[in-house]
């Protein structure tokens, strides 16, 4: 959030956009020091590149939240595996679960009304799924095995 913050700043400053956008940040729940102000000893989740309980840019994040008049709020593993799915399923992103987290903050913000139908939403999704292939095998239904035969993978695909 620190270096996008910094970057609309920027871009600001550069006459490049009109207006600064409201920065929402989110932690994994087992991981949210910032949420919890306090450094996270043993930081769980499965978002593994956002498991970090004591994050170097703390204080820009802070900066990047209060000036934007954002918010940094916590969510739930089984909140961002909802969101990692959704992606995957409708949108045929393959996205590691730290990058679903946005869309997973932003699902929670829609269902507690605090988004407007005339709000812009820009998710950003940095890391791809084979940053992490453990969660994507352990989050999959089992393949389907047919034989090597066109009208049977027809059939299985309902087409033809």
């Amino acid at each position: 959030i620190t270096a996008y913050w910094r970057g609309y700043k920027e871009y600001l400053a550069a006459g490049k956009i009109t207006h600064l956008p409201r920065m929402m940040g989110f932690e994994a729940a087992g991981a949210a020091p910032i949420v919890h102000k306090r450094v996270i000893e043993e930081p769980r989740t499965v978002a593994t590149a956002i498991r970090i309980g004591n994050p170097a840019s703390w204080q820009g994040a802070e900066a990047a939240r209060d000036e934007s008049g954002g918010a940094i709020e916590a969510i739930t593993d089984d909140e961002i595996l909802e969101a990692y799915r959704l992606l995957a399923r409708t949108e045929g992103v393959f996205a590691e679960p730290a990058s679903a987290i946005s869309l997973a903050g932003a699902l929670k913000l829609g269902a507690s009304g605090r988004l407007r139908p005339q709000d812009v939403l820009v998710l950003t999704l940095t890391g791809h799924g084979l940053k992490d292939p453990d969660t994507a095998i352990a989050n999959s239904e089992a393949a389907i095995k047919i034989a090597a035969d066109p009208a049977r993978l027809a059939a299985v695909l309902e087409v033809g």
